[in-house]
């Protein structure tokens, strides 16, 4: 098919990811750094996330060279997301192998009643603050360690988080297309032995955009699909032309997409615009309530769960399902809420005068296949010809720290046992 680029970029103008609205297009280095000598006889490993990359997608719209060189590797029939399977709390859970309520994103915006703060993924000041990220991300575990990193606009990747930014990062923008970062990947694997990054993490944020503007099944997001299918076929062939040998590829996804019923919301209900006793956040696929009396907390549950409808469902926050791993036994940074209203997809929340987008995610991905995200992994480091289950995507953390040969600091959630058969014996 052939790919209006300039049409593509249009809509990803507009895409409500940006941290920052000062563009700034600069890499930044961290100085005196260099790989060990161990270091430089490790793999390589190059993880790419696609935002709303739905694990059905590539078939669905044929991406070629996706399906090729996953067909020669490792294809996973999904890849569950963390819940809710939102975008910062996925990428920051596929980096650091902790579930949102361990690492503490538990929402692309939040407030930390502790510090009494609040948490935007738009704001520069909050992506750049390590101390709103729990967990070891990849690159720090690789840096302490002596393992040069390079990151190109993964979440939390300008911040501090664990103790150290990777050595060469770009603070998130919009400016570069799809081949411009590529090359930027491979500039990086030109630099010398000792400068060389031997774990590099990038992100596409194209397919997310055409998926919320004009939803999962539209031409737009056909093309974004063929888009980064593109980048992709294209970092191969680069990588493969600079001759190093041992580099592993890994292709992930946050989330996936569904179409919404945004001509029929559901209405919040008016008890909860109370701002005395309520704080409330609505991400229109899960409403998160905060009760700011405690002993409020059974009383104005039971009051919701008899005024509900039937489209959506009325949790106390201890009571939701464990496999979610999101109530009051998993919340460690105490910002998920007492009372969780969940919508039953395509319904979605809105108040007064709010809009939606064609395309969501959110959804509880057990429930909401179209939530589920894509795997796919080849090179050396991983078996050939190998269609695994489903699995939840905590557990990509530690066999690329496998790969790399590093040794993991913290208790994590994700389990090496889940994934290791795709890893070359």
């Amino acid at each position: 098919m052939k790919l209006k680029i300039q049409f593509l970029f249009l809509f990803i103008s507009i895409i409500g990811f940006a941290q920052t609205p000062i563009i700034d297009t600069a890499q930044i280095i961290s100085p005196n750094r260099f790989n060990s000598e161990e270091a430089k006889l490790k793999p390589y490993v190059i993880m790419i996330s696609a935002d709303g990359f739905r694990y059905d997608y590539a078939k669905k719209y044929n991406a070629q060279n996706l399906l090729k060189y996953s067909g020669e590797g490792v294809q996973a029939k999904a890849m569950t997301p963390s819940y809710p399977s939102i975008t910062f709390p996925n990428h920051w859970s596929l980096m650091t192998g902790l579930y949102p309520s361990h690492h503490g994103l538990v929402d692309n915006f939040f407030y930390d009643y502790k510090t009494k703060k609040s948490y935007a993924m738009s704001k520069k000041e909050n992506a750049e603050d390590g101390s709103w990220y729990g967990g070891i991300p990849l690159w720090t575990l690789a840096e302490k360690q002596g393992l040069i990193t390079a990151s190109l606009q993964w979440v939390g990747s300008a911040s501090d988080a664990g103790g150290k930014r990777p050595t060469y990062y770009y603070p998130y923008h919009e400016k570069f297309k799809p081949s411009d970062k590529v090359d930027k990947v491979i500039n990086w694997l030109k630099l010398p032995e000792d400068k060389r990054p031997h774990f590099i993490s990038m992100y596409f944020p194209e397919v997310d955009g055409a998926g919320h503007h004009f939803g999962p099944e539209s031409k737009e997001t056909e093309a974004a699909v063929q888009l980064i299918d593109e980048a992709v076929g294209n970092l191969v062939q680069k990588v493969n032309d600079l001759g190093l040998k041992n580099v592993s590829i890994i292709f992930v996804s946050d989330h996936g997409m569904i179409q919404v019923d945004g001509g029929n919301p559901l209405e919040i209900p008016e008890i909860l615009f109370n701002k005395d006793r309520f704080d409330f956040y609505n991400s229109q696929t899960l409403v998160r309530v905060y009760v700011k009396n405690p002993d409020e907390v059974k009383s104005v549950y039971k009051q919701l769960k008899a005024t509900k409808t039937d489209d959506y469902e009325v949790y106390l926050d201890k009571k939701l399902p464990k496999y979610l791993h999101f109530s009051t036994r998993d919340d460690r940074y105490h910002r998920i809420g007492q009372i969780l209203l969940i919508p039953r997809a395509p319904k979605v929340f809105l108040e007064k005068n709010q809009k939606t987008s064609v395309g969501k995610h959110g959804y509880d991905p057990n429930l909401v296949p179209e939530m589920k995200a894509t795997f796919y992994a080849w090179g050396p480091g991983f078996e050939n010809n190998l269609i695994i289950d489903e699995f939840e995507n905590v557990n990509v953390y530690p066999i690329v720290a496998q790969i790399l040969n590093l040794k993991l600091e913290n208790r994590i959630d994700g389990k090496l046992k889940v994934l290791k058969q795709t890893l070359k014996k």
